[in-house]
């Protein structure tokens, strides 16, 4: 059975995984997300995701937290196109446009989000 739940323990809030991520992980744009990714070494860790609206470009947190909202179904519905399971990973989806998009876009994108994530991931691997 497809586990469709985002718990708290796959979401990426340690302040020090964030630093972490934003120092050394990988970027890629794709718009409208930044997407950084830093793949983990240790066994046993899950993917954990951080779901970020930059203020500036969305001024009510009204929208803001519908885009977050969004985000999150998105990724919470096409997380397991993962397919990196051996190891855990970081993955930051950093929100750049400066209006809400609807959410058929938005899941769309975070699909090839993972897709490229996956096929980034699995070349470091080999």
């Amino acid at each position: 059975m497809m586990n469709y739940k985002l718990p708290k323990s796959e979401r990426l809030h340690a302040q020090k995984s964030i630093k972490e991520l934003f120092n050394e992980g990988s970027s890629f744009f794709l718009y409208p997300f930044k997407v950084l990714y830093l793949p983990k070494k240790q066994e046993g860790e899950t993917i954990q995701v951080l779901f970020s609206v930059s203020k500036k470009k969305i001024k009510k947190a009204v929208d803001r937290n519908l885009i977050k909202r969004r985000m999150k179904e998105a990724y919470r519905l096409n997380k397991h196109s993962l397919t990196i399971s051996e190891s855990g990973l970081h993955i930051g989806l950093i929100y750049v446009a400066s209006e809400p998009i609807d959410f058929a876009t938005i899941s769309k994108k975070v699909v090839s989000i993972l897709q490229q994530i996956s096929t980034q991931v699995s070349e470091h691997h080999e």
